[in-house]
């Protein structure tokens, strides 16, 4: 769900720093103080942190887009004093990445999730739909909280494997049950947050990617990919439509009333937490059920 970025100029965060007060004090109740630009990252930090961490997610409304996202004097101090700070980067919430360069303190972890993985700007940012980029980012968070908190390592790890055992148990089965149902079924995807996820379940991704992509980015979206999209739905050579109920433009609108028309089931995701008190898990759990009910009605396996 995206906007063009707004461009800040640097002094305009620097002086958002001042006025936070960039030797603001940690949280009182002594723990690791986390700021997350994101909520599904923070979920998990919080979640592997347990009560030896204070997390804050910045961007927690499912109306709120980070990628234009304006931070506050607020949230420039909760940056600038977190001792873990965890951003999405990949040109997704550029805010954010400025606000840490603009503290220059150099005193806290900084996890980038785009540097952990090595993914230039331009790439897929939404990699919180991927299985195996939360892994990464579960290791990295934990590798962070033992450097700034070397006497909690034991108290982390065991929050890891609780996590990874317990908390993804659900996660974990039904990404191995759709796997193994529905392998190679064909599905067409309204932007290209499912991308990552639909690619791991082993789906055929059939939309054009400049579709999804001009979808996610706010992007005029090719009259040959409008044609070519609305074709496959239209042709039923997709099985299921996999539509983000955030940001439904007019194109995804009409291809999605196309695949209602013709009785193709309609599978819906969000690009954050829903509802916003949801867990990562509890959320992601929630919308590969409704694509799993969707994959079954649409092929009777």
């Amino acid at each position: 769900m995206v906007a063009p970025v707004r461009q800040k100029t640097l002094a305009s965060l620097c002086a958002l720093l001042v006025m936070a007060g960039c030797g603001a004090p940690h949280n009182s109740s002594g723990g690791i103080d986390v700021v997350a630009a994101e909520n599904f990252w923070g979920s998990i930090a919080a979640q592997l942190g347990g009560d030896r961490v204070n997390v804050r997610s910045i961007i927690t409304s499912p109306a709120t887009d980070p990628h234009d996202y304006e931070p506050t004097a607020g949230d420039a101090r909760a940056m600038a004093g977190a001792q873990l700070s965890i951003v999405n980067g990949i040109g997704y919430d550029g805010w954010a990445s400025r606000l840490l360069a603009s503290d220059g303190s150099g005193n806290q972890v900084e996890l980038n999730v785009g540097d952990l993985l090595d993914l230039p700007d331009g790439a897929n940012p939404h990699q919180w739909y991927s299985p195996a980029a939360v892994d990464r980012v579960i290791d990295a968070i934990v590798a962070g909280y033992d450097k700034v908190d070397p006497s909690g390592s034991g108290y982390y790890a065991a929050r890891k494997q609780r996590f990874l055992s317990v908390s993804l148990a659900r996660y974990d089965s039904l990404r191995a049950e759709i796997r193994a149902r529905f392998a190679g079924v064909p599905v067409g995807y309204s932007e290209s947050i499912f991308q990552p996820l639909g690619e791991s379940l082993g789906l055929r991704l059939l939309t054009p990617y400049g579709f999804a992509k001009a979808t996610a980015e706010g992007s005029e979206v090719s009259a040959a990919d409008k044609e070519a999209t609305e074709e496959q739905v239209r042709d039923h050579r997709v099985d299921v439509w996999v539509l983000n109920s955030q940001n439904v433009t007019p194109e995804v609108q009409q291809v999605t009333a196309i695949a209602r028309a013709e009785r193709i089931p309609v599978a819906t995701i969000t690009e954050t937490l829903a509802p916003a008190t949801a867990s990562f898990e509890q959320w992601q759990v929630a919308e590969l059920e409704r694509l799993l009910a969707a994959l079954h009605r649409a092929t009777g396996r």
